[in-house]
């Protein structure tokens, strides 16, 4: 028990997340880190992930062995000059970043050369000091030459000696005159890179409808192309106000539940198949795609006489007229036909029944002396 304790306080774990493993939560696209207290994980491997502004990240080989942990800034190769970021993993997990980064040659991967010092943190404070003035002048600079694009954010490296300008762009420009004019005006080392409209939202971050973070700011990576056919696949309406996110692109998350619906949707039969009863034909008319239930109409465009019933009814309703025969009605016998909505309790109650106006009580008038003279004469000629 006491060799437990002792190794809990050496790790930062108490039987559930680690400290070391979680490290700080305020990093965009934070990994847990779920081997940090295996013993011999940080050993295992000298590459180290490295996070810099915003989604930006870099692998590193730790040639110094410098005991790194989540959280510690350091000092990285960077061309030309170095770079300050935050270790944002170590062990055996990098590895596998490294494998969904697709870094197939080794150059990609450089060196770590120390941890940060005072200097290197005062240059670094100063550098990001002036990138939000840098953006607003690169914009004023791209707008007087007339490139059709837009430059979303300005990261400055570390020691201050080169600067990447993130552009957004429908079409190709030909940005070497800005580049030439970029230098001119901030005496550093340009370097271009475009993004897409998913990438600045992910860079910029912010809440969606949903209430939460975007995803693209906190734990996706890559983008997969959506569209609109997954919102058709689910039933959703085809507003573009609805479907589009805070970049004014179709929601990523169109396609976080597509497959179930697409699986559960095979088990439904077709909507173009008209079901016949003694009574009517009943058409489609919506659908529960997950809860199995299909409701029908007996007019084609608008909603009259609805019957809801389940994928199983309506598939056992195709096959009786398959054999020509047609069932009384579209329930099976015994079932109970579903309530079309909600039973409002206090639907026969009157909206104002607590606004009707207390009825006031009357006060007795105060009787003065001689009446009370006189009450007292007739209660003692009623005693006689």
């Amino acid at each position: 028990m006491e060799k437990t304790k002792n190794y809990e306080i050496r790790t930062g774990c108490d039987r559930g997340l680690c400290r070391a493993a979680v490290g700080r939560q305020d990093r965009q696209l934070n990994t847990y880190d779920w081997l940090a207290d295996v013993p011999g994980n940080a050993d295992s491997t000298d590459l180290v992930e490295v996070q810099f502004k915003h989604t930006r990240k870099g692998y590193y080989h730790n040639v110094n062995r410098l005991p790194l942990k989540k959280g510690d800034i350091v000092a990285v190769e960077a061309s030309p000059g170095h770079d300050i970021g935050v270790v944002t993993l170590t062990g055996q997990l990098v590895n596998l970043q490294i494998k969904k980064a697709n870094l197939k040659s080794a150059d990609d991967i450089k060196r770590i050369y120390r941890l940060a010092r005072q200097n290197d943190m005062d240059k670094f404070h100063e550098s990001k000091a002036r990138e939000h003035e840098t953006m607003i002048e690169s914009r004023k600079i791209a707008k007087a030459l007339g490139l059709d694009m837009k430059i979303g954010d300005v990261e400055y490296q570390g020691d201050g000696n080169k600067a990447i300008f993130y552009y957004i762009a429908d079409e190709r420009v030909d940005f070497r005159q800005l580049i030439k004019d970029l230098a001119a005006a901030f005496h550093v080392r340009i370097e271009m890179k475009q993004i897409g409209a998913r990438q600045e939202a992910g860079r910029i971050g912010g809440t969606g409808p949903c209430g939460r973070e975007l995803c693209c700011a906190t734990w996706m990576k890559n983008f997969v192309s959506v569209s609109t056919g997954a919102a058709r696949y689910q039933d959703i309406s085809l507003n573009p106000q609805k479907l589009a996110g805070m970049c004014a692109k179709l929601k990523c998350c169109l396609n976080y539940e597509v497959d179930d619906y697409i699986e559960h949707g095979r088990k439904l039969p077709s909507r173009d198949i008209v079901l016949q009863t003694l009574d009517a034909d009943y058409y489609y008319f919506k659908s529960d795609i997950l809860a199995g239930l299909i409701t029908y109409s007996t007019d084609k465009r608008i909603a009259a006489n609805l019957e809801t019933i389940t994928g199983e009814r309506a598939k056992e309703i195709i096959e009786m007229n398959k054999r020509g025969e047609k069932p009384e009605n579209l329930q099976a016998d015994g079932q109970q036909k579903e309530p079309d909505g909600p039973v409002d309790l206090l639907a026969g109650d009157s909206i104002t029944r607590f606004d009707k106006a207390k009825k006031k009580k009357k006060k007795k008038k105060p009787q003065n002396g001689n009446g009370k003279q006189a009450k007292q004469n007739n209660s003692k000629n009623e005693q006689k």
